[in-house]
């Protein structure tokens, strides 16, 4: 089962238990941990649970989806070489300690 590390923009850091075949946004909602708008409910289409993967872990994660690297183009906070939709990432095994920073603002 895949421990998930999330850091908030306020500085809260919270550990989050998953299943494999879980999404990172589906981990972050089931452990309660906040940041995530989620207003298209994970389907790619709002933008609202753009997150920021640490770079020790970016090489674990398949590349993003021509449709998620659209979307990309239009979160509220600044798109970085290591952006990525919640909603997209596919947890697994391989990916225990993944760690992940909410932006500031989604919206």
């Amino acid at each position: 089962m895949p421990l998930i590390f999330f850091t908030l923009a306020n500085g809260g850091q919270y550990e989050a238990e998953a299943q494999p075949g879980q999404t990172l946004l589906q981990a972050a909602e089931r452990n309660g941990i906040d940041g995530f708008l989620a207003e298209c409910g994970g389907s790619a289409t709002c933008g609202t649970c753009h997150c920021y993967i640490d770079p020790a872990h970016w090489d674990r994660l398949p590349a993003p989806s021509a449709e998620e690297s659209e979307m990309l183009g239009f979160v509220a906070d600044e798109r970085q070489v290591t952006s990525r939709l919640a909603c997209q990432v596919q947890l697994t095994a391989e990916l225990d300690g993944l760690r992940v920073q909410v932006p500031a603002r989604q919206i």
